[in-house]
């Protein structure tokens, strides 16, 4: 998502670097290049025109013309626009204080990914601490309450089905339910069409004042192009919708949709969902995606990914790989954590000029499909030699290619890695056991320098 737009923005902005000065002729062609390439990420025209206007004028000023960076200057301002087109600031749920329970209603078109986003909210507010009831209310499409309840029971959370019929009053007997059961939300997952028609129209609003819910959600599949800007603004105006969810996030859309969906409707987009996992689900943040689309990574993304994974295990893990080297079982469990993350080609993206300089070295890509073979290689060996790598002899290594279906020259390079890793363990120990006095306070400006070079500092 985003990758087309993205190159094309990037594109624009070295044409700049170049040059000492901007004239008024190269901020124009730099506008009608954004302009271009908005269009043609499908975002909505109307937006694309307020968004080159209020660029253009904020770059054709004094400050800006006479800088010393003057590129910098208008990355700078397209950030704060793009940042301000997408929210300004993230918008999490608000639920009442005084009410129990809190009432979500999804909403949507079919097809938008509308029972899977109820899910996986589920599966994000259970994780919180809380205790959610799914109400299956789409009652006109075949089997939509069975998926509902396979998704419910894959998370651990119970599905309200009622007799199926009137979506209305299976709505209504879900929070009586949910007061029986002493679940504090419920997530009331709403029937969609194909198209927007009237009846389904008048069913979201009768749900609507029959549970008069604290949130409704609007789900909204992000490989739609211009064709969403109609289907927010008449949702809008029916059911008052408080947020969105952008789905399928994650594919290879152009992804003017999001881009188009705040300015339009002036709701915050609340969510957004990266995968088909039910933990895919993630809070929006408008600056940390502004700054993805224009090649800047999100480096705080990546962090709190990690930071979900720390615990104290992996604190001892970590002090045992210090202190007694680097094992096979710790390599695999390390991509274990990566495949958690999101995989490589997520946090890759969320790396600062990453995604571009992969793109630029075809030769230097990884995948998730590399991290398979190694994993494959590592299971074929056995617990002493994944223990004790320095075991494995050139008859050992045919046998683990053998079983992995590998070849030898990839069991040799995979050795040759864990090596490199081991040694420098070694090091880190060695500048531990001597941190004391001088020598302690040059080992510890080493060790130092050692981590921030490896990114963990």
């Amino acid at each position: 998502m985003f990758s087309s737009l993205s190159d094309r923005l990037q594109d624009t902005f070295d044409k700049l670097r170049g040059k000492g000065r901007l004239t008024e002729d190269d901020i124009n062609l730099a506008m009608r290049e954004i302009r271009m390439a908005l269009l043609e990420a499908d975002v909505n025209f109307r937006v694309v025109k307020g968004f080159v206007a209020r660029c253009k004028e904020k770059c054709m000023t004094a400050e800006t013309l006479e800088s010393l960076n003057p590129s910098q200057n208008v990355v700078r301002i397209v950030l704060d626009e793009l940042t301000q087109l997408l929210g300004s600031t993230e918008s999490r749920l608000v639920f009442a204080q005084n009410r129990t329970p809190n009432v979500i209603m999804m909403v949507g078109l079919q097809g938008s990914g509308k029972t899977t986003a109820s899910a996986k909210l589920a599966y994000l507010l259970k994780s919180q601490g809380h205790s959610p009831l799914l109400a299956a209310c789409d009652t006109h499409r075949p089997a939509a309450a069975d998926q509902l309840e396979t998704l419910g029971a894959e998370i651990g959370v119970r599905v309200y089905r009622g007799d199926g019929k009137d979506a209305v009053a299976v709505a209504t007997e879900s929070v009586r339910d949910a007061v029986d059961h002493l679940n504090d939300i419920v997530i009331v997952d709403t029937a969609g069409r194909l198209q927007i028609d009237e009846e389904m129209m008048r069913e979201a609003v009768a749900i609507k004042r029959a549970v008069r819910p604290d949130q409704i959600l609007m789900v909204v599949d992000s490989m739609v192009g211009q064709d969403i800007v109609n289907v927010v603004q008449t949702f809008a105006e029916r059911v008052d919708f408080d947020g969105v969810i952008m789905s399928k996030l994650d594919g290879d859309a152009r992804g003017g949709g999001a881009l188009s969906v705040r300015e339009v409707t002036g709701k915050p987009i609340k969510f957004v969902s990266m995968g088909e996992k039910p933990d895919s689900l993630e809070v929006f943040h408008p600056d940390r995606m502004a700054k993805r689309i224009l090649g800047m990574g999100d480096v705080v993304g990546i962090i709190e990914q990690a930071q979900k994974l720390a615990d104290d295990q992996q604190a001892a893990d970590a002090e045992r790989m210090l202190r007694e080297g680097f094992t096979m079982d710790d390599l695999l469990s390390q991509m274990q954590q990566i495949r958690k993350m999101g995989g490589l080609q997520k946090i890759i993206g969320m790396i600062p000029g990453m995604e571009r300089a992969m793109a630029q070295n075809p030769a230097a890509n990884v995948d998730d499909s590399q991290m398979a073979r190694i994993e494959a290689i590592i299971r074929s060996m056995t617990k002493e030699e994944r223990a004790r790598p320095k075991i494995i002899n050139g008859q050992r290594r045919k046998r683990i290619a053998a079983g992995s279906g590998r070849s030898v020259q990839e069991v040799n390079q995979l050795i040759k890695q864990w090596s490199e890793m081991n040694k420098m363990m070694s090091k880190m120990r060695g500048m531990t056991e001597n941190m004391g006095g001088k020598a302690g306070k040059k080992n510890r400006r080493a060790m130092a320098n050692m981590m921030r070079n490896m990114g963990l500092k």
